[in-house]
């Protein structure tokens, strides 16, 4: 008798054959596993398992028995299309040193990654399936369970496997834990993915060598646009018409000081001795946007560009120049204007939708994209406007906001499906966040995601242009 579950199995062919202990009166499930681990292309842990369809959730308090000197020994709660080692699958699992992760595999045979939670060894998880989409959740401090962030997207056809896992992480050994109040239970499907739906946030960042994200910060509230402080302690963000500063370990956001400007949108950046803060405003009465710059801890900001809609996009590496996005002649196109003030200087010229502009760390090469090809796509060009060339290529995506790394050898930029409209780049959207060389060569996804505007519409790169900053959603019913 297996509660509610019908059977258990080793998967992967642990050298030690796992087992099951199911106690009825407490509702517990002791389950003893070896196995290498699940993780890259193919697992191996002790499995216990139904089969289900449609949208739910597992969840179980989870236990260790006895010390280990193994800390990525792992137990938790999965989904999984097949018993092949290489299915595809996604657990909440808790590690022997408390770290906790959404894992997953998206495709058969594919690597394993991981968004990594920010709580650390809760007594209960939860992995929740709405359509395709994944999520886990944890419990606080008071055992009350919250979402803990982190949407990824894995297709499961019915029937799948749901249950409970065990894995050693050492295939000389075997591992227990005491997975207890497990529950599994129907989910209503998620909302529609409507411009207004309302969301979740989690801002996330992701290591651009491996895809394994981590959240930072969970919150029920609406933010966008992270930016990566240049020494690397704090992000900054805008919710609700104001910017906050929140530490790279996370924590409590903090509202910076920005005087009169209440209607700050997404497109706000540091500049490059990390002193002072673009941010882009709508506050005047016109509601047009306008360029202002203020001190990195808030106070009185100035005007920059006093003709609107202006966006500022980009900051020159020795701080005296910012590049932004203007509409002017019925037309948005690229603009560079003083950091002081002054001057307006056009760079693009072509009809349609130019935006998004980013220096390279050398100031020799603006990135920016476009819609002048047909499609939206990445382009660059010299920092004078001269030599405008197409970088990224394909029907398949729709290419927005490329952003140059520190150390000038990446360029990372979100792309939209072909479901959205060319010269749009909305909400509530399955998106993916690509890098390519700075040199040349293909792209790579690093991340896909539910999000689009305010996932990383502004510079996000780490200092040592090893991870990325962005913001990811979750519709709320």
């Amino acid at each position: 008798m297996l509660g509610i579950f019908d059977k258990q199995a080793d998967v992967g062919g642990p050298h030690i054959p796992g087992a099951v202990v199911y106690d009825p009166a407490a509702g517990s499930y002791t389950i003893t596993g070896g196995g290498t681990n699940m993780w890259f292309k193919t697992d191996a842990f002790h499995f216990v398992w139904k089969q289900a369809s449609g949208d739910l959730s597992v969840a179980a308090n989870v236990v260790f028995v006895g010390t280990s000197t193994q800390p990525h020994r792992k137990a938790g709660v999965m989904i999984r299309q097949s018993l092949d080692t290489g299915s595809p699958y996604a657990d909440v699992v808790v590690h022997g040193n408390g770290l906790v992760a959404l894992q997953y595999r998206d495709e058969p045979n594919g690597d394993t990654h991981e968004i990594q939670s920010n709580v650390n060894a809760p007594a209960r998880v939860r992995l929740e399936k709405q359509g395709d989409y994944i999520t886990m959740a944890v419990s606080d401090a008071n055992g009350v369970m919250h979402n803990a962030g982190g949407w990824v997207k894995v297709k499961f056809t019915a029937p799948f496997y749901v249950g409970l896992g065990v894995c050693s992480h050492d295939d000389t050994v075997s591992e227990t834990a005491v997975l207890s109040k497990v529950e599994v239970a129907p989910l209503p499907p998620a909302p529609e993915a409507t411009p207004t739906a309302k969301v979740e946030s989690t801002l996330e960042t992701v290591d651009i060598a491996s895809g394994d994200r981590s959240v930072v910060y969970h919150t029920s509230e609406h933010i966008e646009a992270p930016n990566w402080s240049q020494d690397g302690k704090f992000f900054l963000f805008n919710q609700g018409g104001l910017i906050y500063r929140l530490p790279v370990q996370g924590g409590t956001p903090v509202q910076i000081d920005s005087g009169p400007l209440h209607r700050i949108n997404n497109d706000h950046g540091i500049s490059p001795d990390g002193t002072e803060l673009a941010v882009s405003d709508q506050s005047e009465p016109d509601g047009h946007s306008r360029v202002y710059i203020l001190p990195i801890a808030g106070g009185t900001p100035r005007l920059i560009t006093k003709v609107g809609p202006s966006y500022w996009h980009g900051w020159s590496p020795d701080g005296k120049t910012l590049a932004i996005v203007g509409f002017r002649n019925n037309d948005f196109d690229i603009y560079t204007v003083p950091a002081v003030g002054g001057h307006e200087k056009r760079l693009t010229i072509a009809v349609g939708l130019d935006d998004g502009p980013d220096y390279t760390p050398d100031g020799k090469y603006i990135y920016f994209n476009s819609v002048r090809s047909g499609n939206m796509k990445i382009w660059r060009m010299k920092a004078d406007g001269s030599d405008q060339e197409q970088i990224t290529f394909g029907d398949d995506t729709r290419d927005w906001f490329a952003h140059p790394s520190p150390d000038g050898k990446w360029i990372a930029y979100v792309s939209f499906g072909t479901d959205v409209e060319v010269g749009v780049h909305p909400p509530n959207k399955d998106v993916m966040l690509q890098i390519m060389p700075i040199a040349g060569g293909q792209p790579t996804v690093i991340a896909k995601l539910f999000g689009g505007q305010g996932t990383m519409n502004v510079p996000s790169w780490s200092p040592d242009s090893k991870s990325i900053a962005f913001v990811s959603y979750r519709l709320v019913p």
